[in-house]
């Protein structure tokens, strides 16, 4: 059976949920099921230590359309999305990942990363069209999984959030934890439109004070902070394989001061920088789109001014040269799995 909402899309009546453990399985056997559990949406490297001593780690899962909500108990894990992954797989939600017990750092973007220090109480907020590596301890977290449109209609510059924490510090986020506690409790026993319109809910208030806090939503002057920061990413995006492409010719472009500009790229390492990683990232995808083309000519077409400057710049970004990049996703079996035995990482 299903029911219907009012836009005339069709829902089961009741959310689909999926329980999954690694107890019952031998202890060589329990990391290796919780990878390939997650092997969906991350890459989780196992550890000489996890094969010997086993691994524990359970995941409660509720699906209602395309929404997710997940409950998770582990052991300490490592989790990543790379740009190598990024660039083959379709996954493009944004998380809300929330700690209840211990503490998880979190590392986003190229070069510089940024680290971000997640401990109860704290929400980080992830998209997972950029790349991050997250260290967990023996913990148990919940998430929250949002297409793009529900999250961008809340904020409107959404990726400038990604790999950023809060705390429930403003009347707004004071609201989240009873709405939390209230899901992990009820979305067993809800029908799926009632699921559907608690998830919903309690993602768009966190949605919301991730806005507000980060003031990209909620008033006038927010709203035209992000429509310019948005107008000056699109004008980069255009011109990467512009040579003349610089600080300077999108503070022209803008026709902002230079601290206002500055500032609206100041959490992603300042203008030059993701001038740069954008670059990177481009690079990286044509590794990989046009795998005859030379590396140098690459280089210069997205405005490297010699290769020994693009390879200090992608090795940096990447950990690897950019042969070994294009090497490893043209002949390894998937984007971001590490092709050496469990035993030998």
């Amino acid at each position: 059976m299903t029911t219907t909402l009012l836009n005339g899309d069709s829902l089961p009546t009741a959310p689909v949920r999926q329980h999954f453990n690694t107890y019952h399985e031998p202890l060589h056997r329990q990391a290796l099921a919780m990878r390939e559990r997650v092997s969906h949406i991350v890459d989780m490297p196992v550890s000489r230590a996890q094969m010997a001593n086993g691994f524990r780690g359970a995941i409660d899962s509720y699906s209602i359309k395309d929404l997710r909500f997940l409950d998770c108990h582990t052991d300490p894990l490592r989790q990543s999305r790379s740009v190598a992954r990024i660039s083959t797989d379709t996954v493009r939600d944004y998380v809300f990942h929330i700690v209840l017990e211990g503490t998880i750092e979190t590392r986003t973007g190229l070069y510089p990363q940024r680290k971000s220090v997640q401990a109860m109480p704290g929400i980080l907020a992830l998209d997972l069209n950029q790349p991050m590596s997250m260290e967990r301890p023996a913990c148990r977290v919940m998430a929250l999984f949002l297409p793009r449109a529900i999250v961008e209609s809340v904020v409107p510059d959404g990726e400038a959030i990604h790999g950023r924490v809060i705390e429930y510090n403003s009347p707004l986020s004071r609201m989240i934890p009873a709405h939390l506690a209230a899901l992990s409790r009820d979305l067993p026993s809800l029908s799926a439109k009632e699921g559907y319109d608690a998830l919903k809910t309690c993602a768009c208030l966190i949605a919301a004070a991730f806005g507000k806090e980060t003031r990209l939503s909620g008033n006038a002057r927010a709203a035209a902070r992000a429509a310019m920061f948005g107008t000056a990413r699109r004008y980069i995006q255009e011109n990467l394989h512009q040579p003349e492409l610089s600080p300077d010719s999108v503070l022209k472009a803008s026709q902002l001061s230079r601290p206002t500009l500055y500032r609206l790229f100041e959490h992603e390492g300042g203008l030059a920088t993701y001038i740069r990683n954008r670059r990177l990232r481009e690079a990286a995808d044509e590794l990989v789109k046009f795998p005859h083309r030379a590396v140098v000519e690459i280089a210069f077409g997205l405005g490297f001014k010699s290769a020994s400057d693009f390879n200090h710049a992608f090795r940096r970004a990447y950990d690897m040269s950019p042969i070994d990049f294009r090497a490893r996703r043209l002949d390894g079996p998937r984007a971001g799995q590490d092709t050496r035995p469990a035993l030998h990482r």
